[in-house]
């Protein structure tokens, strides 16, 4: 199957979802097969394929697409909503404030690098509001699926209240879940808040710090 009949196909079930069509269902890890449309065994091939998508209005606002970045085999993988202003300036991620927040996070929390995690974003272009609706994720669901599957991760950072909903379709209150370890479909999930809020809402840090602290200790036990 050529990549350009793989991304006729895939805009075709995103075109009947935006009509109403049910052609999906929640995550769930242990059934990847059926959310998946033929698409590649390793995370290069898959990047090549996402960097050509064209099934959303995003790619034609967009500068770069932001596909992954980190180890493929990562214990730690986290989801953020999408690419920041400056990410995707650059085409690089943990650029821009939040980014370079997220970063200190991780280096300074946890004690390593953050080469060591694996990152990606519900959807791979930003956004021109700053609003992922459902129509966009859906749009790159196949892509975060696959990617799910390929690294494998023991635990999921939800990065913001829109991540956490969409990948465990929960309608739960953030501020009563975030920093819990939520079993979905298989998933270990932790809710966090995004960068991006500390950033307005400095008094959070300290919370944030110690989601972070628990992060790392269930890094430990790994």
């Amino acid at each position: 199957m050529t990549n350009r009949i793989k991304n006729k196909i895939l805009y075709q079930l995103n075109f009947l979802k935006s009509i109403g069509y049910e052609y999906t269902s929640s995550i769930n890890i242990n059934d990847l097969s059926n959310e998946q449309v033929d698409l590649p065994e390793s995370l290069t091939a898959l990047d090549s394929i996402v960097k050509n998508c064209y099934l959303c209005q995003l790619s034609k606002y967009r500068e770069n697409v932001l596909f992954g970045y980190g180890n493929p085999s990562a214990n730690i993988m986290l989801i953020g909503d999408e690419p920041s202003i400056s990410e995707d300036e650059t085409g690089e991620f943990y650029s821009g404030r939040s980014g370079s927040l997220l970063k200190q996070m991780i280096e300074n929390v946890l004690n390593i690098n953050v080469q060591d995690v694996y990152i990606t974003n519900l959807v791979k272009c930003k956004t021109s509001h700053g609003v992922v609706n459902d129509e966009y994720a859906n749009s790159c669901r196949a892509y975060l699926l696959k990617q799910i599957e390929l690294v494998k991760p023991k635990l999921i950072v939800a990065l913001g209240e829109s991540s956490y909903s969409y990948l465990t379709n929960s309608d739960d209150i953030f501020s009563k879940v975030r920093g819990q370890v939520v079993n979905y479909n298989g998933l270990d999930i932790i809710p966090i808040y995004h960068p991006n809020f500390l950033l307005r809402n400095p008094t959070s840090k300290k919370e944030a710090y110690y989601d972070m602290l628990k992060i790392k200790s269930l890094m430990e036990r790994m």
